[in-house]
């Protein structure tokens, strides 16, 4: 099966971007202590445009600042189908196990952490989701971004196929 690619170009999109989370990282030198700051950003027009970014920097805004450059260059579209996604899907990624469900619309965001700043990046508003495994929010980023580029909706399988919308359906 043929990889679709669906890179999106930051030109002339509104994105807003969320903190997932910040590390602080010590080396201990001769002279003492350094510290530098690791920060991972999720960035999206909560329309269905999301993409993650980790930024390192000797300061915290600094290390934000990178994140959010990063996460614009790797911006993905997401099939986003009244506010929920259009199949169940589970993703692995390290030792973070992630499964989406799709909701019934009032649900709301049923996830945690992580996964609920990508969830919400993307606008998705209503979905079940749960984290089995770990929860480093560097593992559940990662994961729910590669469930998310996964997900397909009816019309995308159905011109993959070559048929028409309501013979996907059929079977």
């Amino acid at each position: 099966m043929a990889k679709v690619s669906n890179k999106v170009k930051t030109s002339d999109l509104e994105l807003k971007d969320r903190l997932v989370a910040i590390n602080r990282v010590t080396k201990v030198t001769k002279g003492g202590r350094t510290f530098s700051f690791s920060a991972i950003v999720i960035v999206g027009d909560e329309k269905g445009i999301v993409g993650w970014g980790l930024g390192k920097a000797s300061e915290v805004t600094t290390a934000i600042a990178k994140g959010v450059d990063a996460a614009k260059k790797n911006l993905v579209k997401i099939p986003v189908i009244n506010g929920t996604i259009p199949h169940e899907q589970t993703a692995k990624f390290g030792g973070a196990n992630i499964l989406l469900k799709p909701a019934s619309s009032g649900t709301g965001l049923k996830a945690g952490g992580a996964m609920r700043a990508v969830l919400e990046s993307a606008g998705i508003h209503d979905v079940l989701a749960k984290s089995k495994g770990s929860s480093n929010p560097h593992n559940l980023v990662k994961a729910t971004m590669t469930a998310l580029t996964e997900l397909r909706d009816a019309y995308t399988v159905a011109e993959h196929r070559g048929v028409s919308v309501e013979k996907v359906f059929k079977g």
